[in-house]
């Protein structure tokens, strides 16, 4: 299994510690199940951005426009 090495504050150990003591797990059980949740949470991110709108049948111009259109109406309401 890799390793890893990370800086966390004091004061947000602390509050891990008491979590892990709590539930009776080791802060790298808890680790584990943090780094867990952030990939599920982020399981639909596909691309950093490059070609986002590709295949989506709208141009960036047309999104753009439609946009600053939403915004002008919902600051002149």
């Amino acid at each position: 299994m890799p390793r890893t090495i990370i800086d966390i504050p004091e004061a947000q150990m602390r509050e891990v510690d008491r979590l892990c003591k709590l539930l009776g797990i080791s802060r790298a059980e808890a680790t584990r199940r943090a780094l867990h949740g952030f990939v599920q949470d982020n399981a639909v991110v596909k691309t950093d951005g490059f070609g986002l709108w590709k295949g989506q049948g709208v141009s960036a111009a047309a999104l753009l426009q439609r946009a600053r259109g939403e915004r002008l109406q919902s600051a002149g309401t």
